[in-house]
């Protein structure tokens, strides 16, 4: 089991212990710890995606208007 110190507000500290008074403090900042990984891994999965999407978008295919209101004029018949 690791130890970390660090600094917080001290009225960041005051409600923390407010809202957690009867829990067992160093879980619930282990928990919140790994919440916080697991959101810095999602966001950075999602900006990931994005870019590579993003980046398909020139290679894409694309349609005229004339084209995209023909299809969708065949779709209604």
């Amino acid at each position: 089991m690791a130890i970390v110190n660090f600094s917080v507000p001290d009225d960041v500290k005051t409600e923390f212990d407010r809202a957690f008074k009867h829990q067992n403090k160093s879980a619930v900042i282990a928990e919140l710890m790994r919440r916080a990984v697991a959101e810095a891994r999602l966001r950075r999965r999602r900006s990931k995606l994005f870019r590579e999407l993003t980046a398909r978008r020139d290679n894409r295919p694309s349609a005229t208007t004339d084209e995209i209101r023909a299809a969708r004029q065949a779709e209604r018949s």
